[in-house]
């Protein structure tokens, strides 16, 4: 057994309970074994070496819970030339990259570099979709958890055939997931969301993003169904759903018996009260992209009701392709501005436990508590902070020069 070691810092910041002032972290073999004032934990501890983090605040790492690594090679310029609409968005991220490609050295390189910048900036865990293998390959690099699930998306009848096969055909331990409500038919996200109980593994889907997807399911109309019927993906036999309620996309896939506490609805924005109270009666995790929303034009999601309905959402970037910035403390600022009703504790809460508790992996992180693993991040605070709440707003909202560094054992 090693030897127990105490962190002392001006601030610890647990999340799951108040910010304490002169308070210390102690580990041991990997491990957080206490956590409380720092006088509290001498005692308790004598003897045991301490590790002073003058002018610092401990913070649990940082989750981002959605990400599309493979994009990180393609930039659309929202300021040089600005994005007309979701579809316009669609349209020109599929022609960077049949322009740039989607595998290659020069893409794995430029996801590579986004992954280490991503703990450089103080994220432990990772939520990649992509349509390659990029991410599932780059994982083993990365010095924290980095869940990589392989997107598929598909209506026609032949295309689902061969998803399936795909499928059928991949190792027990390959992650699937389906893309959106409006690009994967109902039997197929029915499918993949069966093989994700079965495997024990998370179930993002991109859902209510575009305005335009909750009229193509209600009603098989819409900019997003002209757009798909132009470029061929779906035809003008298409028909909504039969049987069901299609009026949302989130009582949409309530229908399909595909929401649970496993199960996560990225970006969220266009649901109704009764659909939030839906998210809430099944357990279902919400993760925000408000960075990317934002880029897009597709507005914001109703965070306070969600809060309110103690649904607490987690947090993502999603790609270079839809964000001129991966930095989950932007997407904090972001939200802080575009949310001033909603607390900064709460915003921290989802940048951290919110994105532990969507991914599976709250039993190691998402808290610094007794039990989680010994991995958390030292933050040098402005010289003369003096009250916990002007520490939190620092951390959720002003806080473009933090530079965190990791303590672990």
């Amino acid at each position: 057994m090693s030897t127990l070691t105490i962190h002392r810092a001006p601030w610890v910041v647990p999340i799951s309970e108040p910010v304490l002032t002169d308070a210390a972290v102690a580990v041991q073999d990997g491990r957080i074994v206490d956590v409380g004032p720092f006088a509290d934990l001498e005692k308790k501890y004598p003897g045991s070496p301490i590790a002073e983090h003058t002018g610092c605040a401990f913070l649990p790492p940082l989750v981002n819970a959605h990400i599309h690594l493979e994009l990180s090679h393609i930039h659309i310029a929202e300021d040089t030339d600005p994005v007309a609409g979701f579809t316009d968005w669609i349209a020109r991220l599929l022609a960077a990259r049949e322009e740039n490609g989607a595998i290659g050295a020069a893409v794995e390189q430029a996801a590579r570099e986004t992954l280490a910048r991503q703990y450089e900036l103080g994220v432990i865990a990772i939520g990649d979709i992509g349509n390659t293998d990029i991410g599932a390959k780059l994982a083993p690099e990365f010095p924290g958890m980095l869940l990589h699930f392989n997107e598929v998306l598909g209506r026609s009848r032949k295309t689902r055939k061969s998803i399936l096969a795909k499928v059928a055909a991949a190792p027990g331990n390959k992650r699937f997931t389906a893309h959106a409500p409006y690009s994967t038919h109902a039997e197929l996200i029915q499918f993949l969301k069966a093989r994700a109980l079965k495997l024990d593994h998370p179930f993002p889907i991109h859902t209510a993003e575009p305005p335009s997807e909750n009229e193509l399911l209600a009603a098989g109309t819409g900019e997003l169904f002209t757009f798909l019927l132009q470029r061929g993906f779906v035809d003008n036999s298409f028909r909504p759903p039969a049987g069901i309620d299609n009026h949302g996309s989130v009582q949409y896939l309530h229908k399909l018996g595909v929401l649970d506490a496993r199960t996560i609805c990225v970006h969220c924005i266009h649901v109704g009260d009764a659909e939030i109270s839906i998210l809430a009666e099944t357990g279902t995790r919400i993760c925000l992209c408000p960075g990317s929303n934002r880029h897009l034009h597709v507005g914001r999601a109703p965070v306070k009701k969600f809060l309110a309905h103690g649904i607490l959402p987690a947090i993502g970037t999603d790609s270079r392709a839809s964000n001129p910035e991966i930095s989950m403390w932007r997407e904090m600022a972001i939200l802080s501005r575009d949310h001033r009703d909603v607390a900064a504790e709460d915003i921290l809460a989802m940048a951290t436990a919110g994105g532990a508790k969507a991914l599976g992996i709250d039993r190691d992180y998402g808290t610094l508590a007794r039990g989680k693993k010994a991995k958390f991040l030292a933050i040098q605070v402005p010289y003369g902070m003096r009250t916990a709440e002007q520490l939190v707003q620092y951390l959720a909202a002003d806080n473009a020069a933090i530079k965190p560094v990791w303590i672990t054992e």
